[in-house]
This record gives structure tokens, C-alpha cells and sequence, in this order.
């Protein structure tokens, strides 16, 4: 049996087991997350924030990329899924209702492109020179780094909250970095 197989029994597993508990979506009625946040992520499969923070589907948006970083793709998705949300009639105001999320972890494989600059230079757009200020090597400065430059995206709600977590690989604990806060005060 390949790989595929075995996901493609899993999923059946998983439909089976979905529809005798009722809780199939067959169409998604709306287009905000339940708990009405966005979790950007690693794409690290040992970091997955589903299991992390125990959400089912339909409770969070999650946005994954190697080593859960900001970059030029992730602020894309952004807009897209904003749009997505302004179609739909449901556009997240202000009052804090809405939460952005950075969530990095230790031991990220990131940290193993430190030698190679030329490729995190494209990866983050950003000038050979300046991967320094990444700070792919530590996650905590790292967070905090992404999340002053989200802070920084005049697009983004000043209301919303945003916060940085770093997640401990050894312990499966998540520590705040970045205690939440509006994006933007007045």
C-alpha cells in the first residue's frame, strides 16, 4: 500500500466517523472562524496548531509557511482571505473580536538555511544583506520581529488583537512572547 492509499483510508475512516457523529460540513454557512482567529504557523509537521491548541474545523483560520514567518505570501493570503470574508458579508470590525496569531517554535528547520542567505533573501524578498534581521536562529526574537512588521501593515485592523507564541517541541508547552494586544492604539 503507497502513501496515498493509506490517507485515502484514513479520510474514509474519518468521513465515516464524521457522519455517524453528525458533524460533517457540507458547506461552509460562514466564512468567519468560530473562535475568530487567524494562527500563523510552521509548516513543521510536529507543530500543527490543530492539535496544539485543540481546534476542530471551522474554529480557526490557519496559515502555514516554513518557519511560520511573515513574508510577502503570507500578507497575500491576508488580503485574499479579507476579501474572501468582504464577499461574504463578513468582515471582522474592530473591539478586539478578532485575534492574529504568529506562533514559531524551537528546534525549526529555518534555522538549518542559516548558511544559505541567498535562498532566505528570496524567500523573505529582502535584500542578501538583511537576512540577518530575520533572526532565523531564535525563535523569540524571531516572533517578536513578525510581529512589529504585521503591526506595521497600515491593512490590517488596528483593533484586532495580535500576539507571538513560541511552541517548545521538547515540552508541547507554548510560552507568550508577545503578550496579545490591539495591532495598532489610536
Amino acid at each position: 500500500m503507497n502513501n496515498l492509499n493509506d490517507l485515502l483510508q484514513r479520510n474514509k475512516q474519518f468521513a465515516a466517523q464524521q457522519s455517524a457523529q453528525g458533524t460533517l460540513m457540507p458547506s461552509l454557512p460562514r466564512a468567519m472562524p468560530k473562535v475568530k482567529a487567524v494562527i500563523i504557523g510552521c509548516a513543521d509537521m510536529r507543530v500543527d496548531p490543530a492539535h496544539i491548541f485543540g481546534t476542530k474545523p471551522g474554529e480557526a483560520v490557519v496559515l502555514r509557511n516554513i518557519g511560520g514567518r511573515f513574508t510577502p505570501g503570507l500578507l497575500e493570503e491576508l488580503a485574499l482571505l479579507g476579501r474572501i470574508g468582504q464577499v461574504a458579508g463578513e468582515v471582522p470590525g474592530g473591539g478586539g473580536e478578532f485575534h492574529l496569531i504568529v506562533l514559531q517554535h524551537t528546534d525549526c528547520g529555518i534555522t538549518r538555511l542559516a548558511g544559505d542567505p541567498d535562498k532566505l533573501a528570496r524567500y523573505f524578498q529582502i535584500p542578501e544583506g538583511e537576512v540577518k534581521i530575520k533572526a532565523v536562529l531564535d525563535p523569540r526574537a524571531a516572533v517578536s520581529i513578525d510581529v512589529a512588521a504585521l503591526r506595521a501593515v497600515p491593512a490590517l485592523p488596528g483593533a484586532w488583537l495580535i500576539s507571538g507564541l513560541v511552541y517548545e517541541v521538547a515540552t508541547g508547552l507554548v510560552e507568550i512572547v508577545v503578550p496579545p494586544a490591539p495591532i495598532r492604539t489610536a
